[in-house]
Parts: C-alpha cells; structure tokens; sequence
C-alpha cells in the first residue's frame, strides 16, 4: 500500500479529475435520454436555474433571500449550542458532581435524533422561528458539550497541581488554565456542531418553516419542479462547505498559533 504523501498539485489534480468524472456522468445520463430530464435535470439546466432564482422569487422570495432565512436560523441555533453546551461540558470535565449530575441524563437524550423533535417543534413553535431553533439546537449541542468535556479532561495536570500549590482559585483556573487549554478541543467540536446543524436546519425546514432552502424545496418538490429541488440542494451544499471551511481555517490557525501541528 502506497503511503507516500501527496503534493498540493496531485491533490488537485486528482480532485479535478473526480470532479469531470461526476458532472461528466450527470450531463451524460439525461443528455442522452438515459434518464428523463424531470427525473435528473442535467447541470447545466440546475446551473440555469440557480442564476434564475437568484432574481426571480420561487415560494414567496428569491434564493438569497431564502438562504438569508435559513442561515439566520442555524446562527440563532448554532449560538445558543455554544452558549449552553461548551460551559456545561467544561463544568462536567472540571468538576466531577457535576459530570455525575448531568452525564446519566446527556447520554440518555444525545442519541435522539434531531429530526425526531420535529412534531414537538411543529407542536410548541408551528412555523416559526422557534421550531428550526429548536431542532438546529438538538443537532449542534451534543458535539459542543463533547468536545468542551474533552479539553477539560485532557488539561495538563501539572499545570493544576502548581496552580493549587500556588492557591490560585476556581475562577482564575479556569479562565487562566482550563479554556485557554481547551480552546483546540472546542474549536473542532464547533465544526462538527455546525454540520449537523446545518443537517438539522434543512431537516427542519422541510417540515416546520414556511422560508428558507429546505421550504422552498418542498414547494418545488409539490410542483414537480426538479430543477428547483437540485438547486436548493446546490445552495445547501456551498453555504455548508463556506461554513465548514471558515471553522477548519479557524480550527487550523488555533493550531498553529499554539504549535499543535507536525
């Protein structure tokens, strides 16, 4: 097996070529009536498609005003994630009763999808902003308290037992030693948070939301519009991928700054 690495031009050298292969097959198939058209609408068409939404409203609003919705949505969510779940996990990795207090209870609802507190967002919330906050907060919150529990877990143990030595408080080590330490730990669980929420808020929308991407592939999915379902799909996977780059370079700062990486 082959382990060598590979240089910066291979890699895109050969992501190219997976990427000419796909479209190339995706143009073939409906091009050359392998597949209907309203079955597989070929990439250019959902190319044509997304420039025309971009100006034209489909569902009550164009679809950057749509993914305005949408995004507006997972950040209220993702936010409130951070807010309540990277505390609490650094809380339970710093101080054991309150590992003992919470875990039994964590554990017991972090395997609950998020798409199965649909009915209750739809019960408590209908189709406002309430009910996707919900859900994108069940997607992103597991990871967040995860992640925070492990940087606090994996802190230096020398560097509590000088600070103890030194009676330095609570207070002081944490802010001095406990989130400094886990500040690596808490970036890569916010990547994965971000993620599976914005998994979550499409989920969501599909159901419990009468904007944003997931909704307006719903009204096109009514009206067999296929072209208009891929090119919400297209949306959702560029906006996905911004967000997930933007936390990988975050993530790959912080670890260079702290000298983590090699």
């Amino acid at each position: 097996m082959d382990s060598a690495p590979l240089t910066l031009g291979q890699t895109l050298r050969l992501g190219l070529i997976g990427l000419f292969v796909f479209f190339g097959i995706w143009l073939l198939l409906p091009t050359a009536g392998l597949v209907p058209p309203s079955f597989l609408p070929s990439p250019i068409a959902v190319a044509e498609r997304v420039a025309t939404l971009t100006t034209e409203p489909f569902a009550g609003a164009t679809l950057p005003a749509h993914i305005a919705y949408s995004f507006t949505r997972f950040i209220a969510g993702f936010a409130l994630a951070a807010l309540i779940g990277i505390p609490l996990g650094l809380m339970m990795g710093w101080f054991r009763l309150v590992d003992e207090i919470v875990s039994p209870i964590f554990d017991g609802l972090r395997f609950i999808a998020p798409i199965a507190w649909v009915p209750f967002a739809a019960l408590w919330f209908g189709t406002g902003i309430g009910g996707p906050v919900m859900i994108i907060f069940a997607g992103a919150f597991p990871p967040c308290v995860i992640n925070a529990y492990r940087g606090a877990r994996q802190v230096d143990r020398r560097l509590v037992e000088a600070a103890e030595m030194l009676g330095t408080g609570h207070f002081r080590m944490i802010v001095d030693i406990l989130l400094p330490a886990s500040v690596p730990s808490l970036v890569a669980g916010l990547r994965v948070a971000a993620g599976l929420g914005w998994q979550s808020l499409v989920g969501a929308e599909l159901i419990v939301a009468s904007t944003g991407v997931g909704f307006m592939m719903v009204q096109a999915q009514a009206n067999v519009a296929t072209s208009t379902v891929m090119a919400g799909m297209v949306a959702i996977g560029i906006v996905g991928l911004a967000i997930d780059m933007a936390l990988r370079w975050t993530e790959a700062s912080i670890r260079r700054h702290r000298g983590l990486d090699g």
